[in-house]
């Protein structure tokens, strides 16, 4: 009964993986103002960029099509109009040189830079914990063998690998699918040094000894015993992968290992946007301020998150934590 009863207990103040789980860590996360407000700008944005096909079509805007009447040659093709060529037609101006709606360009880069970040920490995520449950339970030389490996990922330059991956990859290689792996397969060692620290004070506890006497074989205990006394830290470290990933992202793009044009990204436009700084101010700081704004509120959440799920431990950011110390 007393193993039992220590098996099925949770950590005092942690949400508990199961039935309700995710609705208490809403109510949780819900406690702190910066936390909503972080949750409602990163619904928007991904419901803008979702919706971006929509929206263009709506606008009656191209993200691809040049339009070379709204930039003057004369100048270098610097917009025509103020702020960079506002009007009832294009809502953000246009791009510099050729013309291209900025709205939907920008509509369009959201999605890249999203779908990079995500996919980039599913794949981190997933290497990084199967290296870690590896490293605690395969024995004292695995357990070395893969820490160095670990290290030796962590300490890999990834902008230097990517650039010279250009040369190796096809061109007509996806690139978006590129970054994912390039990003993810680089990016993982934290995650695995953290759960393989967690797993090697887990796996002396009676729960799992008990699921070893029974006959439980080391990968059973893991799926069935470990991993979901894991969930908490894996979501945490995960969320606060996302604003991580799209920096990546952005510096690949600007750097020119990212997506080709005219498939447009946050970063390319600002790799794109810096001859133009003096000329169009605003072609540089929309898509700086939106990816500024995006990271800042998957950073913000990302906290939330992991206060929700250990209350033990204070917030990073103490921002909108009134009501923390009654979770």
């Amino acid at each position: 009964m007393s193993l039992a009863l220590e098996r099925s207990a949770p950590a005092p103040g942690a949400v508990p993986p199961g039935a309700g789980a995710g609705r208490r860590l809403w109510r949780r996360v819900s406690r702190r103002p910066s936390a909503v407000a972080a949750a409602a700008v990163l619904a928007l944005l991904v419901l803008l960029a979702l919706a971006a096909p929509l929206l263009a079509h709506l606008t009656g805007q191209d993200p691809g099509a040049y339009h070379d009447d709204l930039v003057d040659s004369a100048r270098g093709g610097v917009p025509l109009g103020s702020f960079g060529g506002i009007s009832a037609d294009h809502w953000l101006g246009v791009e510099p040189g050729t013309g291209r709606d900025l709205f939907t360009r920008l509509l369009y880069g959201a999605r890249i830079s999203l779908l990079v970040a995500l996919g980039a920490v599913a794949v981190q995520t997933a290497v990084g914990v199967g290296v870690g449950l590896a490293a605690a339970l395969g024995g004292r030389v695995a357990g070395r063998l893969i820490g160095l490996a670990t290290d030796v990922m962590i300490a890999l330059p990834m902008l230097v690998i990517g650039i010279a991956l250009t040369a190796v990859v096809p061109p007509d290689f996806p690139r978006p699918l590129l970054l994912i792996f390039l990003i993810g397969l680089f990016d993982w060692g934290g995650t695995a040094r953290m759960v393989r620290a967690q797993t090697l004070a887990l796996r002396g506890l009676d729960f799992v000894d008990a699921a070893r006497l029974s006959g439980s074989g080391t990968l059973r205990i893991a799926r069935r015993e470990l991993l979901p006394s894991l969930a908490a830290p894996i979501i945490t470290i995960a969320a606060l992968k996302v604003p991580t990933a799209m920096v990546a992202e952005a510096s690949l793009s600007f750097l020119g290992v990212g997506v080709k044009p005219p498939t447009p990204s946050w970063g390319q436009m600002l790799s794109s946007a810096q001859t133009w700084f003096r000329a169009d101010p605003a072609y540089v700081l929309l898509p700086a301020g939106l990816l500024f704004v995006t990271v800042l509120a998957f950073t913000v959440l990302g906290d939330a998150v992991r206060t929700a799920l250990d209350p033990r431990e204070g917030s990073r950011l103490r921002v909108g934590t009134g009501k923390e110390s009654k979770a």
